[in-house]
């Protein structure tokens, strides 16, 4: 991705920081580690942050850090069922939104309430298998929980 902490990566960047990102499996133990990985990284940092890993359609892990609140819960789901529905982090989706000027209900029909083309969801792809699931956060600005996720993912063995 870009140098600049501000810039938004392109649609081929996030590409390939998907591709890399593949994971050899995704067990509950696994979806526990991630999540707890995040969550000490949030608490480290002190981060406001909700924190969640799904597979599938099941919860498997979420901790809404101290400063969260609900609308983060409501965001993290939103985002989350981006990368379920278009197998792509949800900072792909917005990028891909705003290069062609739409928003997610102008171009795919989906409701604002349900579904938000906004960083900080990654889809949780398994080596031969694809995506099984997402791990996302919400309560930064957009790149900053895109970049936070990315970070956390990069930090897992291969």
């Amino acid at each position: 991705m870009s140098a600049d902490r501000y810039s938004w990566p392109t649609l081929d960047e996030l590409l390939r920081e998907e591709s890399e990102l593949e994971l050899a499996g995704l067990s509950e133990t696994d979806a526990y580690e991630l999540g707890m990985l995040a969550v000490a990284a949030a608490t480290e940092q002190r981060l406001p942050v909700s924190v969640g890993v799904w597979r599938a359609g099941r919860q498997l892990f979420h901790c809404g850090l101290p400063g969260s609140t609900a609308d983060n819960d409501a965001w993290l789901r939103r985002k989350g069922r981006v990368v379920m529905r278009f197998e792509h982090s949800s900072l792909y989706m917005a990028r891909l939104c705003q290069d062609k000027q739409v928003t997610l209900a102008e171009r795919f029909g989906l409701p604002a309430s349900r579904y938000a083309a906004a960083g900080g969801a990654l889809p949780l792809r398994v080596r031969g298998t694809g995506v099984v699931g997402w791990v996302g956060i919400s309560g930064l600005p957009q790149l900053d929980d895109h970049r936070f996720v990315v970070d956390i993912l990069r930090k897992l063995p291969r």
